[in-house]
């Protein structure tokens, strides 16, 4: 991957770019003037060529001279040089620029091909960087080493070092410089114009993005010794203080101003866009200026004088003016003289907004020396935070940096959304704990950004978000007018300018939305939460999800406009909710329970229709519950998607919530748990006394009514009460709307109940007398097909041929007719009827009548070996073996985005607005209350 011991051939010249007004002459000196961000490092070397306008003006070039006049004339006409033709002396005259000689920098600059833009980087090799080192060993030109937008100099200083072969101890007189030169004569010979010190925390492939050479340039970076670098940077200092006038304050000024284009301590990441965050002065397209504009400003610097000195200042600016007809250059060195801190001062404040990119504009900071006007939305994600020190921290890479004692490391996040319809959506996140206000009120989630809305960060920070690329509308933070003092606009909002009747439609029309959204304020919450459970748990209800609605439609206002930490408490109160509602009920219904009454004269259990009408409640709450767990699963998992961008700061917050969340849902799965046992347990104490009669009944007295087994009436005596179970049982859990893999489970468990009591009795009645033969089982079997035929038709037949396998398998074993059953040896059986136990098979064999007097075939005799195992083995099923209950994770019905048709629903749905309504205007002051009345709906 490494390329080394490379030569660069002889380059052909082509065009290159550098930031505008980059190292004319005193580098030192233009940045001082401009208010240039570059580091204070001086140059080494310098161009003779003028500034470059940015927008690729013409650009006039002249020899250096030495005149401290002349100079200042030149560095004057930065400001107001105009595009048109100046004559020298007060003629006109049509030449393309102040000096017939001079000629446009393209005309005597060749291009530089891009490929040679960047000496150290190469497009079909962008993770390698080379580092020229001529000083270190002559006969290598580079060095090449792995680097990435992250890479330091300081880390890339000791990568190229060791290339080198230099011992560690010498790593530290080196240095990495940021050189900037072209190539010169036919040889294509390396010529240095410019150089500085790059800082140990400054990112080198970043500072190539950030600054580009201008026209006919190339950059390349080399590592030098420090000590000569500094001395030769003192002695260029030493000169331009002499040769300008640049006293040691004013270096000292213009070192307090510069900042490291590649981001200086602060980690910076390869940003989509090459454009600098922060616009200075050199952005300003200032050369394109007209010398009008410049009388203007110098206008307005004499109005800000002191109003004593306006007569001298009036007859100074006629004197100037006149003299300008003379000697234009002339008037604009005294100006310079007469207004330099004023003219700085204006000329800053002519910072021109992008016209491409969304930015912020700040309208209220908290340190004036260190914030900016514009902050430029480059990327499509823009974080604000507080500068931190490096660290190993692989949090989001944050933007700009503010500097307030309430500005957390990552405090707000603002992305951009591209949409199918072509229009871009701008969304806005405050961070955990971070104080964010849009357009006057706290923003707890995240919201659309739309341009002209007002940013307010921590207690400081005002910013006003501009989308160039959108029209603007009216603000929507800027009130309405109103503009009638009579009895209309006394009886209407001052803010908004509606009317007393508009606000009360407005609010009816909320109340009476079929949206679904259900808005109000945490200090309601426990009083709403509490008229949820008690007035929609109605197991008379028409719609029986509504309790799962309505309490999602709560944990949803809670995630879109409340406080992120409150979603776990809030989740908490509904779980505990349900779980006393749900205990309440089983105690009365344990109460009802004949065994637990007074009167204990009768310990009949009670009918199915009894039963049904206790469980309701029960499976009422058990359906609503396992549609509110899965709601709450899915908001976990986005919380924890949407927190995994925060960093490891917000570790210790998304842990305690994330544990407080896991104990409610705890809640929940608790509360499914038991109302699901409850149910089956009294179900299936309802069926043991139904069951037995499909053993002892003889469907065949009655042959007619083996015709029709789709009419629960027509049914035998003897399969009719379990059947009748089993119908009440599957139109409970379709009123309550069941999740239906909660219902599977339901009738499995009740199958499996069926199965081994039925199979219990059976090897119960084999003892001592003759049950065990032909006539009796064929009754069985057919009781059995009647029951297993009708669960297919209502589609539970997989379900029950499943569970009712052993019983089916015992019932086929003694419906083999006894003359064939003889016949047939204990191995045989065994593999036959694998589902059947040894000492259940041996057990049915030795009860088997075969009449009186008739010993059992030696066939039927088990082996030795398993004699042992047979009488010491339990011959009945345990009940201890149920299925386990699995909860479903599909398949749900509850879905907030689709709008219910329901108007039960939308009846309680608008009771509880209503409900929320009343509570808010009982909470206000007299004075603040409506003065108006809402319809309640009907």
């Amino acid at each position: 991957m490494f390329q080394e011991e490379k030569k660069e051939g002889s380059p052909r010249f082509g065009k290159l770019h550098f930031p505008v007004g980059l190292w004319i002459n005193s580098p030192k000196k233009h940045f001082a003037k401009l208010g240039r961000r570059w580091p204070s490092v001086g140059s080494i070397k310098s161009t003779s060529s003028d500034t470059a306008s940015r927008n690729n003006e013409t650009v006039e070039l002249r020899q250096p001279t030495k005149n401290k006049n002349n100079r200042h004339k030149r560095l004057s006409n930065i400001f107001h040089r105009s595009t048109n033709s100046i004559a020298v002396g007060g003629s006109g005259s049509g030449a393309g620029g102040r000096w017939a000689s001079e000629k446009k920098l393209s005309e005597i600059i060749d291009t530089v091909p891009e490929d040679l833009v960047e000496l150290s980087s190469q497009k079909n090799l962008p993770g390698i960087l080379k580092i020229f080192g001529d000083d270190i060993s002559s006969g290598t030109n580079y060095k090449s080493v792995l680097a990435s937008p992250r890479s330091t100099a300081g880390e890339l200083v000791k990568e190229a070092l060791e290339r080198y072969a230099v011992a560690d101890s010498e790593t530290e007189i080196f240095v990495l410089c940021d050189v900037v030169g072209r190539f010169v004569g036919h040889e294509g010979e390396w010529k240095m114009e410019y150089m500085r010190i790059v800082g140990d925390h400054e990112r080198p492939l970043v500072l190539q993005e950030m600054w580009k050479p201008k026209a006919g340039f190339s950059r390349r970076f080399e590592i030098r010794r420090k000590q000569e670098v500094e001395k030769m940077a003192a002695a260029e200092d030493n000169e331009t203080a002499v040769g300008q006038g640049i006293n040691a304050h004013a270096r000292r000024f213009q070192k307090s101003r510069s900042r490291a284009a590649s981001g200086g301590n602060t980690p910076i990441r390869e940003r989509e866009d090459s454009i600098s965050l922060r616009r200075s002065i050199s952005d300003i397209n200032l050369n394109s200026k007209k010398r009008r504009e410049r009388k203007i400003i110098k206008s307005m610097v004499a109005n800000d004088k002191d109003p004593d000195q306006d007569g001298e200042s009036s007859q100074k600016d006629s004197e100037t003016q006149n003299s300008t007809e003379g000697n234009t250059d002339q008037v604009e060195d005294s100006a310079d003289q007469v207004y330099p801190a004023d003219f700085e001062r204006l000329s800053q404040s002519l910072i021109q907004p992008p016209a491409d990119h969304p930015y912020f504009l700040l309208l209220q900071g908290y340190n004036k020396d260190q914030d900016f006007v514009i902050y430029v939305m480059t990327r499509k994600k823009h974080l604000f935070g507080r500068a931190e020190k490096p660290s190993r921290d692989k949090g989001p890479y944050v933007d700009t940096f503010l500097s307030a004692p309430d500005i957390l490391p990552r405090h707000c996040c603002v992305w951009r959304l591209d949409s199918s319809s072509q229009k871009t959506i701008i969304r806005v996140r405050p961070y955990r704990g971070a104080l964010v206000t849009h357009n006057g009120g706290v923003l707890q989630r995240e919201t659309e950004l739309q341009t002209g809305d007002l940013l307010g960060l921590g207690e400081h920070f005002l910013f006003m978000f501009k989308d160039p690329n959108v029209t603007q509308n009216r603000p929507v933070w800027l009130p309405q007018s109103w503009s009638s003092p009579g009895l209309s606009g006394a009886f209407s909002c001052q803010m908004c300018g509606r009317s007393l009747q508009e606000r009360q439609e407005a609010v009816q029309a909320y109340i009476e939305s079929r949206d679904m959204v259900l808005q109000y304020r945490s200090q309601e919450e426990d009083a709403l939460l509490k008229e949820i459970i008690e007035k929609t748990g109605n197991p008379n209800s028409e719609f029986k999800l509504s309790p799962a609605y309505l309490l999602s439609l709560c944990i949803e206002h809670s995630t879109r406009a409340l406080d992120p930490g409150h979603f776990p408490k809030l989740i908490m109160k509904i779980a505990s909710l349900i779980k006393e509602v749900v205990w309440e009920k089983i105690k009365e219904i344990g109460d009802k329970q004949p065994e637990n009454q007074q009167d204990k004269t009768s310990l009949s259990t009670l009918g199915i229709d009894e039963v049904a009408t206790d469980l309701r409640p029960l499976m009422l709450w058990m359906a609503n519950s396992m549609e509110l767990l899965n709601f709450v699963q899915k908001k976990i998992l986005d919380m924890e998607k949407e927190w995994e961008t925060e960093g490891s700061s917000q570790d210790a917050l998304l842990s305690s919530d994330l544990e407080a969340c896991e104990e409610s849902m705890a809640l929940l799965d608790e509360v499914i748990m038991y109302t699901f046992q409850q149910c089956v347990y009294y179900l299936t104490k309802t069926l043991y006394a139904s069951l037995p009669a499909l053993l002892d009944s003889n469907p065949f007295t009655d042959p007619s009514s083996l015709s029709d087994v789709g009419d629960l009436s027509n049914m035998p005596e003897g399969t009719r009460g379990t059947l009748a179970i089993y119908q009440a049982t599957l139109d409970l859990t379709r009123d309550c709307e069941l999740h239906p893999d909660l219902v599977s489970q339901t009738f499995g468990y009740l199958f499996f109940f069926s199965n081994a009591s039925l199979f219990n009795t059976l090897m119960e009645k084999g003892n001592g007398e003759p049950f065990y033969q032909w006539s009796k089982a064929v009754q069985i079997r057919t009781n059995l097909d009647l029951v297993l035929d009708w669960l297919q038709g209502i589609g539970l037949g997989d379900i029950a041929s499943e569970f009712f396998r052993k019983l089916s398998t015992t019932v086929n074993l003694l419906c083999i007719p006894k003359t064939s059953l003889l016949k047939i040896s204990w191995s045989s059986l065994r593999n036959e009827y694998s589902a059947l136990s040894a000492a259940q098979l041996n057990h049915l064999l030795r009860n088997y009548h075969l009449g009186v007097g008739r010993s059992h075939p030696a066939a039927w005799d088990p082996p030795e070996e398993e004699k042992d195992l047979i009488t010491n083995t339990d011959i009945f099923e345990s009940f201890t073996d149920h299925p386990p209950l699995i909860l479903p994770c599909e398949n749900f019905r509850m879905q907030l985005s689709k709008m219910i048709a329901n108007d039960a629903f939308h009846h309680q749905l608008c009771q509880i607005r209503h409900f929320v309504w009343d509570l808010e205007q009982k909470s206000l002051p007299a004075n603040q209350r409506a003065s108006y009345r809402l319809e309640s709906s009907q």
